[in-house]
Protein backbone atom coordinates (compact mmCIF):
# COMPACT_ATOMS: atom_id res chain seq x y z
CA UNK A 1 0.00 0.00 0.00
CA UNK A 2 2.50 2.42 0.85
CA UNK A 3 4.82 1.37 -2.25
CA UNK A 4 0.89 1.98 -4.05
CA UNK A 5 0.87 5.73 -2.84
CA UNK A 6 4.22 6.32 -3.15
CA UNK A 7 4.13 5.42 -7.04
CA UNK A 8 0.67 7.43 -7.15
CA UNK A 9 2.44 10.47 -5.54
CA UNK A 10 5.28 10.36 -7.65
CA UNK A 11 3.05 10.00 -10.78
CA UNK A 12 1.19 12.89 -9.73
CA UNK A 13 4.46 15.10 -9.38
CA UNK A 14 5.45 14.00 -12.73
CA UNK A 15 1.49 15.35 -13.95
CA UNK A 16 2.12 18.15 -12.16
CA UNK A 17 5.36 19.17 -14.14
CA UNK A 18 4.27 18.30 -17.58
CA UNK A 19 1.15 20.31 -16.91
CA UNK A 20 3.20 23.28 -16.12
CA UNK A 21 5.59 23.05 -18.85
CA UNK A 22 2.59 22.40 -21.58
CA UNK A 23 1.46 25.76 -20.02
CA UNK A 24 4.69 27.84 -19.76
CA UNK A 25 5.12 26.66 -23.70
CA UNK A 26 1.05 27.38 -24.53
CA UNK A 27 1.84 30.73 -22.91
CA UNK A 28 5.41 31.62 -24.31
CA UNK A 29 6.03 34.02 -27.11
CA UNK A 30 7.99 32.01 -29.05
CA UNK A 31 6.29 29.05 -28.64
CA UNK A 32 4.02 29.15 -31.74
CA UNK A 33 6.13 31.31 -33.78
CA UNK A 34 8.31 29.82 -37.23
CA UNK A 35 11.24 31.13 -38.55
CA UNK A 36 10.97 32.09 -42.61
CA UNK A 37 15.00 32.90 -43.84
CA UNK A 38 15.90 36.56 -44.47
CA UNK A 39 17.94 38.21 -47.13
CA UNK A 40 21.63 38.62 -47.30
CA UNK A 41 23.37 41.21 -45.62
CA UNK A 42 26.64 41.01 -46.86
CA UNK A 43 27.13 44.69 -48.61
CA UNK A 44 29.04 45.14 -51.91
CA UNK A 45 32.79 45.28 -49.72
CA UNK A 46 32.19 41.82 -48.85
CA UNK A 47 31.84 42.61 -44.97
CA UNK A 48 30.71 39.26 -43.01
CA UNK A 49 29.45 38.02 -39.81
CA UNK A 50 26.21 40.20 -38.90
CA UNK A 51 26.15 40.97 -34.94
CA UNK A 52 24.05 43.99 -33.83
CA UNK A 53 20.22 44.27 -35.18
CA UNK A 54 18.25 47.51 -34.45
CA UNK A 55 14.84 48.31 -35.89
CA UNK A 56 14.39 52.20 -37.16
CA UNK A 57 11.01 53.80 -34.93
CA UNK A 58 11.07 56.83 -36.05
CA UNK A 59 11.77 58.00 -40.19
CA UNK A 60 14.70 60.52 -40.27
CA UNK A 61 17.16 61.42 -42.98
CA UNK A 62 18.14 57.87 -44.51
CA UNK A 63 16.15 56.35 -41.39
CA UNK A 64 13.01 54.49 -42.70
CA UNK A 65 10.53 53.50 -39.99
CA UNK A 66 10.36 49.54 -40.03
CA UNK A 67 13.70 48.81 -41.65
CA UNK A 68 16.12 47.19 -39.80
CA UNK A 69 19.94 48.25 -39.59
CA UNK A 70 22.85 45.52 -39.21
CA UNK A 71 26.53 45.92 -38.17
CA UNK A 72 28.70 43.97 -39.83
CA UNK A 73 31.60 42.46 -37.70
CA UNK A 74 34.15 41.18 -40.30
CA UNK A 75 35.56 42.16 -43.20
CA UNK A 76 35.43 40.55 -46.45
CA UNK A 77 38.63 38.71 -45.70
CA UNK A 78 36.62 37.01 -42.71
CA UNK A 79 38.97 38.61 -40.19
CA UNK A 80 37.21 39.48 -37.13
CA UNK A 81 37.10 43.33 -35.41
CA UNK A 82 37.31 44.52 -39.03
CA UNK A 83 34.31 45.18 -40.20
CA UNK A 84 33.22 48.76 -41.04
CA UNK A 85 29.52 48.58 -42.03
CA UNK A 86 26.00 48.95 -41.20
CA UNK A 87 23.55 47.68 -43.54
CA UNK A 88 19.69 48.74 -44.32
CA UNK A 89 17.74 45.81 -44.50
CA UNK A 90 14.19 47.11 -45.92
CA UNK A 91 10.71 45.31 -45.45
CA UNK A 92 10.73 43.18 -48.97
CA UNK A 93 14.43 42.04 -48.53
CA UNK A 94 16.28 45.43 -50.15
CA UNK A 95 19.73 45.50 -48.97
CA UNK A 96 21.63 48.98 -48.94
CA UNK A 97 24.48 50.29 -47.04
CA UNK A 98 23.63 53.37 -44.76
CA UNK A 99 27.01 53.61 -43.38
CA UNK A 100 30.81 52.55 -44.50
CA UNK A 101 33.19 53.45 -41.46
CA UNK A 102 36.58 55.11 -42.97
CA UNK A 103 38.74 54.56 -39.73
CA UNK A 104 41.24 57.72 -41.55
CA UNK A 105 38.14 59.99 -41.12
CA UNK A 106 36.64 59.27 -37.58
CA UNK A 107 36.31 62.48 -35.74
CA UNK A 108 37.50 61.58 -32.16
CA UNK A 109 39.62 58.99 -30.74
CA UNK A 110 38.84 55.09 -31.01
CA UNK A 111 41.80 52.99 -30.13
CA UNK A 112 42.62 50.24 -32.67
CA UNK A 113 39.77 51.33 -34.74
CA UNK A 114 36.79 49.88 -36.13
CA UNK A 115 35.32 46.39 -36.11
CA UNK A 116 31.68 47.02 -35.43
CA UNK A 117 30.37 45.06 -32.67
CA UNK A 118 26.55 43.83 -31.22
CA UNK A 119 26.23 47.10 -29.79
CA UNK A 120 24.06 49.06 -31.94
CA UNK A 121 20.87 51.42 -31.15
CA UNK A 122 18.79 53.95 -33.10
CA UNK A 123 17.14 56.76 -30.88
CA UNK A 124 14.31 58.69 -32.39
CA UNK A 125 16.35 62.04 -32.72
CA UNK A 126 17.84 60.32 -35.73
CA UNK A 127 20.98 59.13 -33.92
CA UNK A 128 22.60 56.08 -34.46
CA UNK A 129 25.07 54.70 -31.84
CA UNK A 130 27.36 51.31 -32.46
CA UNK A 131 30.32 49.76 -30.70
CA UNK A 132 33.65 49.08 -32.09
CA UNK A 133 35.72 46.28 -31.36
CA UNK A 134 38.76 46.12 -33.45
CA UNK A 135 41.97 43.86 -34.63
CA UNK A 136 44.24 44.56 -36.98
CA UNK A 137 44.22 40.81 -37.93
CA UNK A 138 41.73 39.61 -36.71
CA UNK A 139 43.01 37.86 -33.68
CA UNK A 140 42.64 38.78 -29.97
CA UNK A 141 46.09 39.58 -29.39
CA UNK A 142 45.74 42.73 -31.32
CA UNK A 143 41.92 43.66 -30.12
CA UNK A 144 41.70 47.55 -28.60
CA UNK A 145 39.81 48.94 -26.71
CA UNK A 146 37.09 50.59 -29.34
CA UNK A 147 35.10 52.96 -28.87
CA UNK A 148 30.76 53.87 -29.18
CA UNK A 149 30.92 55.69 -32.43
CA UNK A 150 27.89 58.25 -33.15
CA UNK A 151 26.61 58.35 -35.97
CA UNK A 152 23.57 61.12 -37.40
CA UNK A 153 20.47 60.05 -39.73
CA UNK A 154 22.69 60.29 -43.12
CA UNK A 155 24.88 57.68 -41.91
CA UNK A 156 28.17 59.94 -40.76
CA UNK A 157 30.03 59.86 -37.99
CA UNK A 158 30.10 62.70 -35.59
CA UNK A 159 31.56 62.16 -32.53
CA UNK A 160 33.41 59.12 -30.33
CA UNK A 161 32.86 57.88 -26.87
CA UNK A 162 35.90 56.64 -26.10
CA UNK A 163 38.67 55.99 -23.06
CA UNK A 164 38.12 56.85 -19.45
CA UNK A 165 35.41 59.77 -18.41
CA UNK A 166 33.83 60.37 -14.70
CA UNK A 167 35.98 57.43 -13.58
CA UNK A 168 34.90 54.78 -15.82
CA UNK A 169 36.88 53.44 -18.96
CA UNK A 170 35.00 52.02 -22.55
CA UNK A 171 36.72 48.57 -23.55
CA UNK A 172 35.67 46.38 -25.69
CA UNK A 173 32.02 47.46 -26.00
CA UNK A 174 30.63 43.92 -27.13
CA UNK A 175 26.92 44.64 -26.84
CA UNK A 176 24.24 47.83 -25.66
CA UNK A 177 20.55 48.47 -25.44
CA UNK A 178 19.01 52.39 -24.62
CA UNK A 179 16.19 54.06 -22.77
CA UNK A 180 15.45 56.72 -25.07
CA UNK A 181 13.62 59.58 -23.69
CA UNK A 182 13.24 61.69 -26.38
CA UNK A 183 16.01 64.68 -25.18
CA UNK A 184 18.10 62.37 -22.87
CA UNK A 185 19.16 58.82 -23.34
CA UNK A 186 20.80 56.27 -21.17
CA UNK A 187 23.07 53.59 -22.86
CA UNK A 188 24.03 50.24 -20.77
CA UNK A 189 26.71 48.86 -22.74
CA UNK A 190 28.72 45.81 -21.49
CA UNK A 191 32.40 45.89 -22.03
CA UNK A 192 34.72 42.96 -22.21
CA UNK A 193 38.29 43.34 -22.65
CA UNK A 194 39.22 44.54 -19.59
CA UNK A 195 42.01 42.35 -18.85
CA UNK A 196 41.16 39.73 -21.46
CA UNK A 197 43.64 40.04 -23.65
CA UNK A 198 46.41 40.02 -21.16
CA UNK A 199 44.96 36.57 -19.62
CA UNK A 200 45.73 34.69 -22.58
CA UNK A 201 42.39 32.97 -22.58
CA UNK A 202 42.13 32.58 -18.63
CA UNK A 203 38.93 33.62 -17.41
CA UNK A 204 39.42 36.83 -15.61
CA UNK A 205 36.42 38.23 -13.67
CA UNK A 206 36.59 42.03 -14.93
CA UNK A 207 33.97 42.53 -17.09
CA UNK A 208 31.87 45.13 -16.67
CA UNK A 209 28.45 46.82 -17.47
CA UNK A 210 28.71 50.49 -18.12
CA UNK A 211 25.67 53.36 -18.10
CA UNK A 212 26.31 56.32 -20.15
CA UNK A 213 23.68 59.17 -19.81
CA UNK A 214 23.40 61.68 -22.88
CA UNK A 215 21.48 64.59 -23.43
CA UNK A 216 20.42 64.90 -27.27
CA UNK A 217 19.74 67.44 -29.20
CA UNK A 218 17.39 66.89 -32.73
CA UNK A 219 19.33 65.28 -35.31
CA UNK A 220 18.07 67.69 -38.18
CA UNK A 221 19.29 70.54 -35.72
CA UNK A 222 22.22 68.69 -34.77
CA UNK A 223 23.49 67.97 -38.63
CA UNK A 224 22.87 71.79 -39.09
CA UNK A 225 24.08 73.89 -36.27
CA UNK A 226 27.27 71.20 -35.13
CA UNK A 227 25.04 70.21 -31.88
CA UNK A 228 25.49 66.64 -30.93
CA UNK A 229 24.48 64.04 -28.59
CA UNK A 230 26.88 64.69 -25.05
CA UNK A 231 28.17 62.91 -22.43
CA UNK A 232 26.48 63.54 -19.00
CA UNK A 233 27.75 60.35 -16.54
CA UNK A 234 28.87 57.26 -16.91
CA UNK A 235 28.34 54.53 -14.18
CA UNK A 236 29.82 51.14 -13.69
CA UNK A 237 26.69 49.41 -12.89
CA UNK A 238 27.80 45.90 -12.71
CA UNK A 239 30.98 44.46 -12.87
CA UNK A 240 33.03 40.95 -11.97
CA UNK A 241 31.79 38.94 -14.65
CA UNK A 242 33.78 36.44 -16.42
CA UNK A 243 35.23 36.87 -19.54
CA UNK A 244 38.34 35.33 -21.67
CA UNK A 245 39.56 35.37 -25.32
CA UNK A 246 38.62 32.54 -27.78
CA UNK A 247 40.58 31.86 -30.91
CA UNK A 248 36.57 31.38 -32.43
CA UNK A 249 34.51 33.63 -31.09
CA UNK A 250 37.86 36.29 -30.33
CA UNK A 251 36.35 37.14 -26.77
CA UNK A 252 33.72 35.97 -24.95
CA UNK A 253 31.99 37.13 -22.17
CA UNK A 254 28.86 39.16 -20.81
CA UNK A 255 27.05 40.12 -23.99
CA UNK A 256 23.46 40.59 -24.53
CA UNK A 257 21.49 43.33 -22.55
CA UNK A 258 17.56 44.19 -22.32
CA UNK A 259 16.25 46.53 -20.10
CA UNK A 260 12.62 45.46 -18.72
CA UNK A 261 9.89 48.01 -17.88
CA UNK A 262 10.30 47.74 -13.99
CA UNK A 263 13.75 49.21 -14.80
CA UNK A 264 15.40 45.74 -14.16
CA UNK A 265 18.54 45.52 -16.70
CA UNK A 266 19.03 41.63 -17.90
CA UNK A 267 22.75 40.38 -19.17
CA UNK A 268 23.65 37.33 -21.12
CA UNK A 269 26.42 36.48 -18.69
CA UNK A 270 28.15 34.04 -21.72
CA UNK A 271 30.61 32.88 -19.82
CA UNK A 272 28.78 30.44 -17.15
CA UNK A 273 25.89 30.14 -19.65
CA UNK A 274 23.88 32.62 -17.18
CA UNK A 275 21.29 35.17 -17.46
CA UNK A 276 21.77 38.04 -14.50
CA UNK A 277 19.75 40.64 -13.38
CA UNK A 278 20.63 44.24 -12.49
CA UNK A 279 17.95 45.77 -10.30
CA UNK A 280 17.29 49.67 -10.16
CA UNK A 281 19.51 49.90 -13.56
CA UNK A 282 18.18 53.09 -14.64
CA UNK A 283 19.09 55.31 -11.13
CA UNK A 284 21.82 52.75 -9.92
CA UNK A 285 24.76 54.81 -8.66
CA UNK A 286 26.40 51.12 -7.73
CA UNK A 287 27.71 48.19 -8.87
CA UNK A 288 25.66 45.36 -8.54
CA UNK A 289 28.15 43.33 -8.93
CA UNK A 290 27.15 40.04 -11.06
CA UNK A 291 23.17 40.56 -10.41
CA UNK A 292 20.85 38.32 -9.81
CA UNK A 293 20.96 34.46 -11.08
CA UNK A 294 17.46 34.80 -13.02
CA UNK A 295 18.22 31.23 -14.73
CA UNK A 296 21.72 29.34 -15.67
CA UNK A 297 22.43 25.97 -17.44
CA UNK A 298 19.80 23.69 -18.90
CA UNK A 299 19.10 25.51 -22.37
CA UNK A 300 20.74 28.01 -22.00
CA UNK A 301 24.32 27.44 -23.93
CA UNK A 302 26.74 30.53 -23.99
CA UNK A 303 23.89 33.17 -24.58
CA UNK A 304 24.64 36.26 -26.50
CA UNK A 305 22.36 38.78 -28.12
CA UNK A 306 19.47 39.44 -25.69
CA UNK A 307 16.17 41.02 -26.03
CA UNK A 308 12.70 41.70 -23.89
CA UNK A 309 9.45 39.86 -25.32
CA UNK A 310 6.70 41.53 -25.58
CA UNK A 311 5.41 39.40 -22.74
CA UNK A 312 8.20 40.60 -20.29
CA UNK A 313 9.96 37.16 -20.66
CA UNK A 314 13.91 37.52 -21.59
CA UNK A 315 14.97 36.01 -25.14
CA UNK A 316 18.64 35.46 -25.74
CA UNK A 317 20.22 33.02 -27.95
CA UNK A 318 22.76 30.68 -27.62
CA UNK A 319 26.40 30.52 -28.83
CA UNK A 320 26.48 27.11 -28.40
CA UNK A 321 24.22 25.66 -30.25
CA UNK A 322 21.82 27.05 -32.86
CA UNK A 323 18.43 27.89 -30.18
CA UNK A 324 17.02 30.49 -28.84
CA UNK A 325 15.60 30.86 -24.98
CA UNK A 326 12.61 32.41 -23.92
CA UNK A 327 13.18 32.91 -19.96
CA UNK A 328 10.91 34.28 -17.30
CA UNK A 329 11.58 36.26 -14.63
CA UNK A 330 11.14 33.49 -12.76
CA UNK A 331 14.11 31.79 -14.18
CA UNK A 332 11.73 28.95 -16.33
CA UNK A 333 12.76 28.08 -19.88
CA UNK A 334 11.61 27.26 -23.22
CA UNK A 335 14.38 26.87 -26.22
CA UNK A 336 13.47 26.12 -29.57
CA UNK A 337 15.87 26.09 -33.05
CA UNK A 338 16.13 28.92 -35.54
CA UNK A 339 19.68 28.68 -37.38
CA UNK A 340 18.66 27.67 -40.44
CA UNK A 341 22.15 27.61 -42.18
CA UNK A 342 23.22 23.99 -40.84
CA UNK A 343 26.22 25.47 -39.01
CA UNK A 344 24.50 25.16 -35.38
CA UNK A 345 27.02 26.69 -33.34
CA UNK A 346 28.15 30.03 -33.24
CA UNK A 347 25.69 31.53 -35.97
CA UNK A 348 23.32 33.79 -33.85
CA UNK A 349 24.56 37.17 -32.52
CA UNK A 350 21.90 40.13 -32.21
CA UNK A 351 17.86 40.14 -31.99
CA UNK A 352 15.25 42.47 -32.30
CA UNK A 353 11.28 41.81 -31.39
CA UNK A 354 9.62 43.17 -34.57
CA UNK A 355 7.95 46.96 -34.61
CA UNK A 356 4.26 45.11 -34.27
CA UNK A 357 5.49 42.74 -31.28
CA UNK A 358 4.31 39.92 -33.11
CA UNK A 359 7.90 38.47 -34.04
CA UNK A 360 12.13 38.59 -34.05
CA UNK A 361 14.37 39.85 -36.01
CA UNK A 362 17.65 38.09 -35.65
CA UNK A 363 20.96 37.47 -37.33
CA UNK A 364 22.55 34.13 -38.62
CA UNK A 365 25.85 34.36 -39.58
CA UNK A 366 25.81 30.81 -40.92
CA UNK A 367 25.11 32.16 -44.13
CA UNK A 368 25.03 35.79 -42.92
CA UNK A 369 21.16 36.51 -43.21
CA UNK A 370 18.56 38.48 -41.41
CA UNK A 371 15.87 36.13 -40.36
CA UNK A 372 12.64 36.53 -38.81
CA UNK A 373 11.01 34.14 -36.12
CA UNK A 374 7.44 35.22 -36.46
Amino acid sequence: MKGFRFCRSAFSIGLAFALLSALATASSFIGPLNVTPGPSTIPGNGDVNPYGVAVVRHSSGKLVRGHVLVSNFNNGQNLQGTGTTIVDVAPDGTLSVFAQIDVTKLPGPCPGGVGLTTALSVLRHGWVIVGSLPTTDGSSATAKAGCLLVLNNKGKVVETLSGTRFGVRINGPWDMTALDLGDVAELFVSNVLNGTVAANGKVVRMGTVVRIVLSLPEEEEGDDDGGMPRERLRTIIGSGFPERTDPAALVIGPTGLGLASDGTLYVADTVPSRIAAIPNAVFRFNSAGTGNTVSVGNNLNQPLGLAIAPNGDILSVNAGDGNIVETTPGGSQTAKTIDTSGAGAGTLFGLAVTLDHKGVYFVDDGDNTLDLLH
